[in-house]
């Protein structure tokens, strides 16, 4: 079995209704990439599903811990996952098709102008039409709060992009101390402040068809104050968001 130099990140938590048909529309689109999924114990069964995929599949890998421990922090195994086993390129995406598996190619294609290529959810007009108000309100008020106050002009809470890891070092991400919805915004951040170049493409994200979200109040108040924390880390302790070299 080759190893790709690409992998799929895809972290799950009770995603039983998606989580095949998410990895069937991935590999219709031949990217020749792999796949790994990590599953945060569902109770619905996500993870034997996943495993059930891993067993019939080559080039398709999963991880699994013991509870719901921080969609953050699911992203920061999958980066160190991938830096262990030598990829050069990550494509994080949720399994709940608002991220579109026919936008990946479109990532790949960019992927070499840029250190990290980022899904922007306010390039297109109405691209989230479909979203309740609720969302659209955190988002958008997210999307105003990282602009002003981090002076980041990107779509930065959203999860769907492509990592040159080739082009990072890992210590980077060392620097990131969010486990929670936090990391979409901190990790950017960081990586901007580290002089990364960052790249946007256009994408839509309808509402997932099947399914709940896992956004809640609680999480949107604690991305809140994380972020006025990291704002005072910008204005007063840069060395604490600068690669040590």
């Amino acid at each position: 079995m080759l190893q790709s130099k690409t992998l799929i990140f895809i972290p799950t938590y009770n995603e039983l209704e998606n989580v095949e048909r998410i990895f069937r529309e991935i590999k219709s689109c031949n990217l020749g990439a792999d796949i790994l999924f990590l599953d945060d114990n569902s109770p619905d069964g996500t993870g034997r599903v996943i495993d059930g995929l891993v067993e019939k599949n080559e080039n398709t890998f999963a991880l699994h811990r013991t509870g719901k421990l921080g969609i953050g922090s699911a992203h920061k195994t999958g980066i160190e996952w991938a830096y262990e086993k030598k990829y050069e390129v990550l494509i994080t995406m949720d399994c709940d098709f608002t991220h579109s598996p026919s936008y990946i190619i479109n990532f790949i294609r960019h992927s070499d102008k840029a250190d990290i290529v980022v899904g922007s959810r306010y390039m297109k007009k109405h691209s989230l039409a479909s979203w309740n108000l609720f969302r659209k309100f955190l988002t958008k008020l997210g999307h105003f709060l990282t602009v002003n106050l981090l002076s980041m002009p990107y779509d930065a809470s959203g999860a769907f992009r492509l990592y040159n890891l080739k082009n990072i070092d890992k210590s980077i991400f060392s620097l990131i101390q969010s486990n929670g919805y936090s990391f979409f915004f901190e990790s950017l951040f960081i990586l901007n402040f580290n002089r990364k170049i960052i790249f946007e493409i256009p994408i839509e994200l309808p509402s997932r068809t099947y399914g709940t979200s896992k956004m809640t109040w609680r999480d949107a108040l604690g991305s809140f104050r994380f972020l006025m924390s990291l704002y005072v880390r910008k204005i007063s302790n840069k060395k604490s968001l600068t690669q040590i070299t």
